[in-house]
């Protein structure tokens, strides 16, 4: 009987090859417009950002993130890491990975969050976008990086789709989650005023959904920086090259440095973009 069914394998492979060389064959055009779009956008960021001063670029991160969150020692923090980044010499790489990651969680946060809100409206949306969900968060990474470089060649872009492909649940479920616990009391209230469709939506459930929206970002942004190295892989730029180039060589000591600024940044974004923590209002 195992006999038989091994010797009825069903073409799932195969379907799948000739799937992508028909895009290859019929479609090379559109991706190669999408690949040109995106590497602009990409390089466009990065050259801008590293047209600042890194010193001018550290003083403005730490003065944002105390004006943001009124913390003296995150600022520290900011200061102390990224000069520590400096003194490593990683400096470009960082602003590269950086680039990467802020145009992944911008095209995530882009579809991510629409089709959270319509899943949140029309459950058989949520119905039919779960198994695509769970495919997406649990499929091992190199198994799409392989269609995306062939699709759209060495470089940042597959690495950029790559990202995009491993952290878009997130917003997704997140969204859905924020909106679907928004009190039916609240709707029935806002209602019962005669709010529109569209007043609901951008004066009740998006305000009360925004915290967990925002979680939803923080997480997209985690997910796409722990996609650098991946995309390394494909040829794009930033802190996960000198990774790669420390595996190949079993180089420790590079390895270990750069894989402490990828932990720097993972950490600054992740402090910076959380929500403000509330202060309790004091008695007159």
């Amino acid at each position: 009987m195992t006999q038989w069914l091994i010797d009825h394998k069903i073409p799932l492979g195969l379907w799948l090859r000739s799937f992508v060389e028909a895009l290859t064959g019929h479609a090379q055009g559109v991706f190669d417009a999408i690949s040109t779009v995106l590497e602009f956008l990409v390089g466009g960021l990065t050259t801008g950002l590293a047209a600042i001063p890194p010193l001018a670029f550290i003083g403005l991160v730490a003065v944002g993130a105390y004006l943001l969150h009124r913390s003296l020692a995150l600022a520290v923090f900011a200061l102390g890491s990224l000069l520590l980044v400096v003194n490593l010499g990683y400096w470009t790489e960082m602003i590269q990975t950086l680039s990467l990651v802020f145009c992944a969680t911008l095209v995530c946060v882009a579809i991510g969050v629409p089709l959270g809100i319509a899943a949140a409206h029309r459950p058989v949306v949520y119905t039919a976008m779960r198994p695509f969900l769970d495919l997406m968060q649990t499929i091992p990474t190199f198994v799409y990086l392989i269609p995306t470089l062939v699709l759209f060649g060495l470089g940042v872009v597959p690495g950029l789709i790559s990202t995009v492909i491993f952290a878009l649940p997130a917003p997704i479920r997140l969204t859905y989650l924020g909106f679907t616990s928004v009190p039916a009391a609240l709707r029935e209230a806002a209602s019962a005023f005669g709010a529109t469709r569209r007043q609901l939506l951008f004066k009740v459930e998006l305000p009360y959904a925004l915290p967990t929206i925002m979680a939803g970002v923080t997480q997209c942004i985690m997910l796409s920086l722990s996609m650098v190295v991946i995309a390394a892989l494909v040829g794009a730029d930033g802190l996960g090259k000198p990774v790669v180039r420390a595996l190949n060589t079993v180089n420790i000591g590079m390895g270990f440095e750069a894989g402490l600024a990828i932990v720097i940044l993972a950490i600054l974004l992740d402090r910076i973009c959380k929500a403000p923590e509330r202060r309790a209002v004091k008695g007159r």
